[in-house]
Protein backbone atom coordinates (compact mmCIF):
# COMPACT_ATOMS: atom_id res chain seq x y z
CA UNK A 1 0.00 0.00 0.00
CA UNK A 2 1.51 3.40 -0.98
CA UNK A 3 1.53 5.95 1.47
CA UNK A 4 -1.25 7.84 -0.07
CA UNK A 5 -3.72 4.95 0.09
CA UNK A 6 -2.37 4.26 3.54
CA UNK A 7 -3.27 8.43 4.52
CA UNK A 8 -6.69 7.87 2.44
CA UNK A 9 -8.07 4.68 4.06
CA UNK A 10 -7.15 5.63 7.12
CA UNK A 11 -9.33 9.14 6.13
CA UNK A 12 -12.60 7.53 5.09
CA UNK A 13 -12.97 6.09 8.70
CA UNK A 14 -14.48 9.64 9.85
CA UNK A 15 -17.43 9.89 11.00
CA UNK A 16 -20.70 11.34 9.42
CA UNK A 17 -24.41 11.68 9.82
CA UNK A 18 -26.01 8.90 9.17
CA UNK A 19 -22.80 6.94 7.76
CA UNK A 20 -23.54 8.97 5.10
CA UNK A 21 -19.94 9.60 4.29
CA UNK A 22 -20.23 12.86 2.36
CA UNK A 23 -16.98 13.24 0.55
CA UNK A 24 -15.07 11.96 -2.57
CA UNK A 25 -11.52 12.06 -3.35
CA UNK A 26 -9.60 12.96 -6.53
CA UNK A 27 -5.97 11.98 -7.00
CA UNK A 28 -3.76 14.25 -8.59
CA UNK A 29 -0.53 12.25 -7.75
CA UNK A 30 1.10 10.37 -5.52
CA UNK A 31 1.55 13.68 -3.36
CA UNK A 32 -1.42 15.58 -4.22
CA UNK A 33 -5.28 14.99 -4.08
CA UNK A 34 -8.83 17.08 -3.75
CA UNK A 35 -11.46 15.90 -1.43
CA UNK A 36 -15.06 17.11 -2.77
CA UNK A 37 -17.05 17.53 -0.13
CA UNK A 38 -21.22 18.16 -0.34
CA UNK A 39 -24.20 18.17 2.63
CA UNK A 40 -27.25 17.14 2.94
CA UNK A 41 -29.12 20.65 3.86
CA UNK A 42 -31.37 19.81 0.87
CA UNK A 43 -32.38 16.19 1.75
CA UNK A 44 -31.58 15.77 5.82
CA UNK A 45 -33.93 17.92 7.89
CA UNK A 46 -30.67 17.50 10.99
CA UNK A 47 -28.40 19.10 8.66
CA UNK A 48 -29.03 22.33 9.21
CA UNK A 49 -27.02 24.92 7.04
CA UNK A 50 -24.85 21.99 6.31
CA UNK A 51 -23.80 22.08 9.32
CA UNK A 52 -23.05 18.85 10.88
CA UNK A 53 -21.74 18.15 7.68
CA UNK A 54 -18.65 20.31 7.67
CA UNK A 55 -18.05 19.01 11.42
CA UNK A 56 -18.10 15.55 9.61
CA UNK A 57 -15.29 17.12 7.09
CA UNK A 58 -13.44 18.73 9.58
CA UNK A 59 -13.35 14.99 11.62
CA UNK A 60 -12.32 13.52 7.52
CA UNK A 61 -9.08 16.30 7.88
CA UNK A 62 -8.07 15.27 11.66
CA UNK A 63 -7.63 11.96 10.18
CA UNK A 64 -5.63 12.69 6.80
CA UNK A 65 -3.33 14.97 9.43
CA UNK A 66 -2.61 11.72 11.86
CA UNK A 67 -2.20 9.22 9.36
CA UNK A 68 0.02 11.23 7.22
CA UNK A 69 2.34 11.25 10.47
CA UNK A 70 2.85 7.86 9.93
CA UNK A 71 3.82 8.17 6.52
CA UNK A 72 6.48 10.45 7.37
CA UNK A 73 4.27 12.94 5.89
CA UNK A 74 2.49 16.40 6.70
CA UNK A 75 -0.54 17.24 5.31
CA UNK A 76 -1.12 20.91 3.79
CA UNK A 77 -4.72 22.32 3.55
CA UNK A 78 -6.04 24.94 1.15
CA UNK A 79 -9.69 24.82 0.15
CA UNK A 80 -9.93 25.87 -3.31
CA UNK A 81 -13.56 26.47 -3.80
CA UNK A 82 -14.05 29.51 -5.64
CA UNK A 83 -15.73 32.56 -4.03
CA UNK A 84 -18.66 31.84 -5.69
CA UNK A 85 -18.71 28.34 -4.66
CA UNK A 86 -18.17 29.70 -1.10
CA UNK A 87 -21.31 31.74 -1.08
CA UNK A 88 -22.46 28.32 -1.56
CA UNK A 89 -21.10 25.81 0.76
CA UNK A 90 -23.33 23.20 0.14
CA UNK A 91 -19.83 22.29 -2.19
CA UNK A 92 -16.77 22.41 -0.59
CA UNK A 93 -13.07 21.43 -2.20
CA UNK A 94 -9.95 21.03 -0.07
CA UNK A 95 -6.53 20.46 -1.83
CA UNK A 96 -4.24 18.44 0.20
CA UNK A 97 -0.92 18.29 -0.35
CA UNK A 98 1.16 15.95 1.30
CA UNK A 99 4.74 17.05 2.45
CA UNK A 100 7.57 14.94 3.39
CA UNK A 101 8.46 15.45 6.93
CA UNK A 102 11.52 13.68 8.28
CA UNK A 103 11.49 14.43 12.00
CA UNK A 104 7.43 13.56 12.07
CA UNK A 105 6.46 11.25 15.00
CA UNK A 106 3.83 9.08 14.27
CA UNK A 107 0.57 10.09 16.03
CA UNK A 108 -0.68 7.13 18.52
CA UNK A 109 -4.01 7.75 18.04
CA UNK A 110 -4.05 6.15 13.98
CA UNK A 111 -4.55 3.36 16.04
CA UNK A 112 -7.93 3.99 17.29
CA UNK A 113 -8.67 5.55 13.70
CA UNK A 114 -10.86 2.30 12.74
CA UNK A 115 -11.71 1.54 16.27
CA UNK A 116 -13.58 4.42 16.90
CA UNK A 117 -17.37 3.65 16.67
CA UNK A 118 -20.54 5.09 18.64
CA UNK A 119 -22.31 3.09 21.81
CA UNK A 120 -26.13 3.68 21.92
CA UNK A 121 -26.51 1.02 24.33
CA UNK A 122 -26.48 1.98 28.27
CA UNK A 123 -23.16 2.79 29.81
CA UNK A 124 -21.58 2.38 33.13
CA UNK A 125 -22.51 5.62 35.35
CA UNK A 126 -18.70 5.20 37.13
CA UNK A 127 -17.25 8.65 37.16
CA UNK A 128 -14.80 9.29 34.80
CA UNK A 129 -10.89 8.95 36.32
CA UNK A 130 -9.56 12.48 36.79
CA UNK A 131 -6.66 11.98 34.40
CA UNK A 132 -9.07 10.52 31.80
CA UNK A 133 -10.82 13.76 32.18
CA UNK A 134 -7.98 16.16 31.66
CA UNK A 135 -6.98 14.43 28.82
CA UNK A 136 -10.26 14.50 27.04
CA UNK A 137 -10.08 18.38 27.90
CA UNK A 138 -6.31 19.06 26.19
CA UNK A 139 -7.57 16.97 23.07
CA UNK A 140 -9.96 19.22 21.69
CA UNK A 141 -7.46 21.59 21.46
CA UNK A 142 -6.81 25.61 22.54
CA UNK A 143 -9.55 26.82 20.19
CA UNK A 144 -12.03 24.74 22.25
CA UNK A 145 -13.58 23.56 26.32
CA UNK A 146 -15.17 20.61 27.19
CA UNK A 147 -18.46 20.83 29.36
CA UNK A 148 -19.25 18.25 31.51
CA UNK A 149 -22.49 17.23 32.85
CA UNK A 150 -22.19 14.65 35.55
CA UNK A 151 -23.78 13.45 38.54
CA UNK A 152 -27.39 12.12 38.50
CA UNK A 153 -28.90 15.05 38.78
CA UNK A 154 -27.80 16.32 36.00
CA UNK A 155 -28.47 13.45 33.81
CA UNK A 156 -31.46 13.23 35.00
CA UNK A 157 -32.56 16.55 33.82
CA UNK A 158 -30.37 15.62 30.24
CA UNK A 159 -32.46 12.84 29.73
CA UNK A 160 -35.64 14.83 30.17
CA UNK A 161 -34.88 17.42 27.73
CA UNK A 162 -34.07 14.22 25.57
CA UNK A 163 -37.07 12.37 25.62
CA UNK A 164 -38.65 15.75 24.88
CA UNK A 165 -36.13 16.21 21.95
CA UNK A 166 -37.62 12.89 21.04
CA UNK A 167 -40.92 13.54 20.76
CA UNK A 168 -40.28 16.21 18.23
CA UNK A 169 -37.99 14.26 16.20
CA UNK A 170 -40.07 11.03 15.85
CA UNK A 171 -43.64 13.38 15.34
CA UNK A 172 -41.96 15.38 12.43
CA UNK A 173 -42.95 13.79 9.19
CA UNK A 174 -40.13 15.92 7.46
CA UNK A 175 -37.35 13.49 9.64
CA UNK A 176 -39.00 10.22 8.59
CA UNK A 177 -37.48 9.86 5.30
CA UNK A 178 -34.51 9.94 6.78
CA UNK A 179 -35.15 7.60 9.46
CA UNK A 180 -36.55 4.86 7.16
CA UNK A 181 -33.60 5.46 4.47
CA UNK A 182 -30.68 5.23 7.14
CA UNK A 183 -31.58 1.81 8.93
CA UNK A 184 -30.04 -1.49 7.00
CA UNK A 185 -32.22 -3.86 8.40
CA UNK A 186 -31.21 -7.31 9.65
CA UNK A 187 -27.44 -6.42 9.91
CA UNK A 188 -24.87 -6.63 12.43
CA UNK A 189 -22.47 -3.95 9.94
CA UNK A 190 -22.91 -1.80 7.37
CA UNK A 191 -21.05 -0.29 4.58
CA UNK A 192 -23.48 3.01 4.13
CA UNK A 193 -26.30 3.02 6.35
CA UNK A 194 -26.39 2.09 10.43
CA UNK A 195 -27.32 -1.63 11.09
CA UNK A 196 -30.50 -2.14 12.93
CA UNK A 197 -28.75 -3.82 15.67
CA UNK A 198 -26.30 -0.69 16.45
CA UNK A 199 -29.48 1.02 16.70
CA UNK A 200 -29.85 0.32 20.45
CA UNK A 201 -33.49 -1.14 20.74
CA UNK A 202 -34.36 -4.40 21.66
CA UNK A 203 -35.51 -7.53 19.04
CA UNK A 204 -39.60 -6.47 20.09
CA UNK A 205 -38.58 -3.10 19.41
CA UNK A 206 -36.93 -3.52 16.29
CA UNK A 207 -39.66 -6.23 15.31
CA UNK A 208 -42.31 -3.09 15.89
CA UNK A 209 -40.06 0.11 14.24
CA UNK A 210 -39.34 -2.23 11.37
CA UNK A 211 -42.92 -2.74 10.37
CA UNK A 212 -43.98 0.98 11.32
CA UNK A 213 -41.03 2.97 9.01
CA UNK A 214 -42.67 1.15 6.26
CA UNK A 215 -44.54 4.28 6.02
CA UNK A 216 -44.88 7.34 7.49
CA UNK A 217 -48.96 6.96 7.65
CA UNK A 218 -48.25 3.53 10.31
CA UNK A 219 -45.80 5.86 12.24
CA UNK A 220 -48.51 8.56 12.73
CA UNK A 221 -50.70 5.57 13.39
CA UNK A 222 -49.19 3.82 16.30
CA UNK A 223 -47.67 7.58 17.43
CA UNK A 224 -52.23 8.11 17.78
CA UNK A 225 -53.19 5.72 18.96
CA UNK A 226 -50.48 3.01 20.62
CA UNK A 227 -48.22 5.67 22.06
CA UNK A 228 -45.60 4.60 19.37
CA UNK A 229 -42.99 7.34 20.19
CA UNK A 230 -42.63 5.92 23.88
CA UNK A 231 -40.83 2.21 23.84
CA UNK A 232 -37.79 4.26 21.33
CA UNK A 233 -37.71 7.19 23.99
CA UNK A 234 -37.33 5.33 26.76
CA UNK A 235 -34.38 2.58 24.66
CA UNK A 236 -32.81 4.88 22.62
CA UNK A 237 -33.01 8.76 24.42
CA UNK A 238 -33.83 8.48 27.99
CA UNK A 239 -31.97 5.19 29.17
CA UNK A 240 -28.66 5.73 27.87
CA UNK A 241 -28.78 9.63 29.04
CA UNK A 242 -29.38 8.34 32.99
CA UNK A 243 -26.74 5.26 32.14
CA UNK A 244 -23.32 7.27 31.04
CA UNK A 245 -20.50 9.11 32.72
CA UNK A 246 -21.23 12.36 31.88
CA UNK A 247 -23.15 14.23 28.96
CA UNK A 248 -20.75 16.93 27.64
CA UNK A 249 -20.35 19.86 24.93
CA UNK A 250 -17.60 20.86 22.68
CA UNK A 251 -17.52 24.91 23.03
CA UNK A 252 -15.86 27.34 20.94
CA UNK A 253 -13.75 30.02 22.78
CA UNK A 254 -16.16 32.04 20.00
CA UNK A 255 -19.09 31.76 18.60
CA UNK A 256 -18.55 29.35 15.31
CA UNK A 257 -20.40 31.22 11.89
CA UNK A 258 -18.42 30.08 9.28
CA UNK A 259 -17.85 26.77 7.24
CA UNK A 260 -14.14 27.23 8.52
CA UNK A 261 -15.51 27.08 12.07
CA UNK A 262 -17.52 24.50 11.87
CA UNK A 263 -14.81 21.91 9.93
CA UNK A 264 -12.21 23.69 12.55
CA UNK A 265 -14.82 22.31 15.43
CA UNK A 266 -15.11 18.62 13.82
CA UNK A 267 -11.17 18.30 13.85
CA UNK A 268 -11.61 19.00 17.29
CA UNK A 269 -14.66 16.33 17.84
CA UNK A 270 -12.58 13.61 16.12
CA UNK A 271 -9.12 14.63 18.02
CA UNK A 272 -11.48 14.11 21.91
CA UNK A 273 -13.20 10.97 20.25
CA UNK A 274 -9.71 8.91 19.37
CA UNK A 275 -8.92 10.13 22.82
CA UNK A 276 -11.96 8.36 24.31
CA UNK A 277 -11.12 5.75 22.67
CA UNK A 278 -7.87 4.86 23.44
CA UNK A 279 -8.88 5.08 27.09
CA UNK A 280 -11.34 2.90 26.85
CA UNK A 281 -14.46 5.19 26.89
CA UNK A 282 -17.47 4.62 25.09
CA UNK A 283 -18.97 7.52 23.22
CA UNK A 284 -22.92 8.34 21.59
CA UNK A 285 -23.58 11.89 20.15
CA UNK A 286 -27.11 14.01 20.90
CA UNK A 287 -26.70 16.37 18.00
CA UNK A 288 -30.51 16.90 17.40
CA UNK A 289 -31.79 19.32 20.56
CA UNK A 290 -28.50 21.47 19.54
CA UNK A 291 -29.56 21.31 15.63
CA UNK A 292 -33.47 22.31 16.83
CA UNK A 293 -31.95 25.46 18.57
CA UNK A 294 -30.06 26.24 15.96
CA UNK A 295 -33.59 26.86 13.71
CA UNK A 296 -34.86 28.52 16.90
CA UNK A 297 -31.91 30.86 16.99
CA UNK A 298 -32.12 31.22 12.66
CA UNK A 299 -36.08 32.20 13.52
CA UNK A 300 -36.71 29.26 10.80
CA UNK A 301 -38.80 25.73 11.50
CA UNK A 302 -37.72 22.73 9.65
CA UNK A 303 -42.05 21.26 10.00
CA UNK A 304 -44.98 22.09 8.24
CA UNK A 305 -46.28 20.14 11.33
CA UNK A 306 -48.95 21.99 13.73
CA UNK A 307 -47.25 22.20 16.77
CA UNK A 308 -43.62 21.26 16.29
CA UNK A 309 -42.06 25.00 16.07
CA UNK A 310 -43.50 25.55 19.65
CA UNK A 311 -42.08 22.59 21.09
CA UNK A 312 -38.69 23.25 19.28
CA UNK A 313 -38.82 26.55 20.86
CA UNK A 314 -39.75 25.29 24.39
CA UNK A 315 -36.59 22.42 23.79
CA UNK A 316 -34.69 25.48 23.06
CA UNK A 317 -35.32 27.27 26.44
CA UNK A 318 -35.32 24.21 28.33
CA UNK A 319 -31.56 23.51 26.34
CA UNK A 320 -30.35 27.62 26.80
CA UNK A 321 -31.54 27.05 30.97
CA UNK A 322 -29.87 24.17 31.23
CA UNK A 323 -26.27 24.56 30.34
CA UNK A 324 -26.34 28.64 30.16
CA UNK A 325 -27.27 30.30 27.24
CA UNK A 326 -24.08 32.11 26.67
CA UNK A 327 -22.35 28.89 26.72
CA UNK A 328 -24.97 27.72 23.85
CA UNK A 329 -24.23 30.16 21.89
CA UNK A 330 -20.80 28.22 21.64
CA UNK A 331 -21.49 25.17 21.40
CA UNK A 332 -20.49 22.84 18.66
CA UNK A 333 -21.64 19.10 19.34
CA UNK A 334 -23.16 17.13 22.20
CA UNK A 335 -22.58 13.76 23.47
CA UNK A 336 -22.40 11.61 26.24
CA UNK A 337 -19.83 9.04 27.66
CA UNK A 338 -19.10 6.81 29.50
CA UNK A 339 -17.11 2.92 30.15
CA UNK A 340 -18.60 -0.29 28.44
CA UNK A 341 -17.70 -2.10 26.07
CA UNK A 342 -17.23 -1.12 22.25
CA UNK A 343 -20.41 -1.60 20.59
CA UNK A 344 -21.03 -4.97 18.78
CA UNK A 345 -22.52 -3.76 15.88
CA UNK A 346 -21.23 -0.44 13.78
CA UNK A 347 -21.30 1.10 10.84
CA UNK A 348 -18.49 0.31 8.21
CA UNK A 349 -17.31 2.80 5.55
CA UNK A 350 -17.26 2.13 1.44
CA UNK A 351 -14.17 0.73 -0.20
CA UNK A 352 -11.46 3.20 -1.13
CA UNK A 353 -12.26 2.89 -4.53
CA UNK A 354 -15.84 3.45 -4.54
CA UNK A 355 -15.07 7.22 -2.55
CA UNK A 356 -12.48 8.06 -5.16
CA UNK A 357 -13.53 10.15 -8.49
CA UNK A 358 -11.87 10.19 -12.29
CA UNK A 359 -9.07 12.43 -11.95
CA UNK A 360 -9.87 15.59 -13.94
CA UNK A 361 -7.47 18.98 -14.86
CA UNK A 362 -4.88 19.83 -12.51
CA UNK A 363 -6.35 22.64 -10.62
CA UNK A 364 -3.99 26.10 -11.42
CA UNK A 365 -3.13 26.51 -7.73
CA UNK A 366 -2.07 22.58 -7.54
CA UNK A 367 1.50 23.31 -8.97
Amino acid sequence: MSPLEYILDKARWAPSGDNVQNWRFEIISDELFIIQAFDTRDSVVYDFEGRPSQIALGALLENISLAASHQQRRAEFLRIDSDSQQGNSRAISYQVRLLPADTCIPHPLVAEIEKRSVQRRALSTRALLAEHQLALEQAVGENFTICWFAGWRQRWEMAKLLWRNAKIRLTMPEAFSTHKKVIDWGKQFSEDRIPDQAIGMDKLGLLLMRWAMHSWQRVNWMNHYLAGTWLPRLQLDLIPALFCATHFMIVAKKEPQTVEDFVAAGRSLQSFWLTATQLGIQLQPEMTPLIFSWYVKAGRTCSATAGIQEQMQELQQNLAAFCHPALLKNTCFMGRVGYGKPAHSRSLRLKLRDLCLPSTARPENAA
